[in-house]
């Protein structure tokens, strides 16, 4: 018997998309397609989100670059960024048209960069404009329109703020509401520090849960395993979980059975190689670099004998522009075989 098999499973539920009750979030930098197909080969149910892509890029820049996913992605949702409400409702048209399940309004990032663009976290300050956001992009697809957020922004960050800025996106027609369970500064700390520093209040989303029951809610922040997001789902709808899973993606490899009622079995970590080396083989074939897949499969290891041999060899050798799928079996063959291909 392994540790796995002691857990309980949690009965799956609907959702306003498929995978809400455990998600992967968003991040820039982080969430690439390349990454998205690994995540995948490791939870085939959890939703998965792109980074944060601008209606300015969209509308006047490679739309099909921006866009672009592998059809093994599914669930997969497109994260925007933007204020205007004609400019969010045509991107949420390319989204549906491109076959995304879900289109998500980031009302949560920091940034300068994103401050200066009048979006994300910003908007918490905003409600009117969210809200009509979420109407021009209902009024333009059939696919879910949900919202990221915080639980406030600087000195507002009373319950009464949180309670109308949801109060606005819901009467607006939002399938959903994420929220990330910290408030934003959005001047005095960094993006990294705003994941880090101001402090965590589960309690503040769980009342949110509780007087909005026919919102779907997720909640995101400081889940590290698969323990804490089930006890989350006694209060809300579903879990986002971030660096955890950027980290040690291993963390979410038995998802689809506790969470999703799935009979597979659960992956081990060579199969999840193995099965991602025909993606790598396709992406040098395409002129991609190793290290754009491999850079996301460095956690694969997290804490396992040879982990950190595993790590350094593809750190080291990945860059190289030359490095191909012999990288990976050197990487692998310093790893512990404990484990047989699925």
């Amino acid at each position: 018997m392994t540790a796995t098999d002691t857990q309980t499973s949690i009965p799956a539920s609907a959702g306003p998309t498929p995978g809400t009750r455990i998600s992967v979030a968003p991040m820039m930098a982080w969430t690439t397609r390349e990454q998205r197909y690994f995540m995948r080969q490791i939870t085939r149910s959890a939703l998965l989100y792109t980074e944060m892509v601008t209606t300015g890029a969209l509308i006047h820049g490679d739309r099909e670059r921006f866009l672009a996913y592998h059809a093994d992605e599914h669930p997969v949702a497109l994260q925007l960024g933007g204020s205007d409400p004609s400019a969010m409702g045509d991107c949420a048209a390319m989204a549906e048209d491109h076959g995304y399940d879900e289109v998500n309004i980031n009302v949560g990032c920091p940034s300068d960069r994103v401050q200066n663009g009048t979006f994300g976290a910003c908007l918490m300050g905003e409600p009117k404009r969210v809200a009509d956001c979420v109407a021009a992009m209902k009024a333009r697809v059939s696919i879910p329109v949900t919202v990221k957020t915080r639980i406030g922004i600087d000195h507002q960050d009373s319950y009464e703020f949180l309670y109308a800025f949801a109060s606005a996106v819901a009467a607006a027609g939002a399938d959903a509401l994420i929220v990330h369970a910290r408030k934003a500064w959005l001047s005095g700390l960094s993006p990294k520090e705003n994941r880090e520093i101001p402090p965590l209040d589960y309690a503040r989303v769980h009342a949110l849960k509780r007087d909005f029951p026919a919102l779907p809610m997720s909640i995101n922040g400081g889940f590290v395993d698969l323990d804490s997001a089930a006890a989350q789902l006694a209060h809300v709808d579903g879990v986002m979980i971030g660096r955890e899973a950027y980290k040690n993606p291993y963390v979410m490899a038995d998802v689809d059975r506790r969470f999703f009622n799935a009979n597979a079995a659960v992956p081990n970590r060579r199969a999840i190689v193995e099965a991602t080396r025909g993606f790598i083989a396709d992406h040098l074939a395409a002129g991609g670099a190793l290290k754009d897949v491999t850079r996301h499969m460095l956690g694969l290891y997290h804490g396992q004998p040879g982990g950190r041999a595993w790590r350094r060899v593809l750190s080291e050798q990945g860059h190289r522009k030359d490095a191909d799928l012999n990288v990976l079996d050197a990487a692998l063959a310093r790893v512990e075989p404990t484990e047989a291909v699925a």
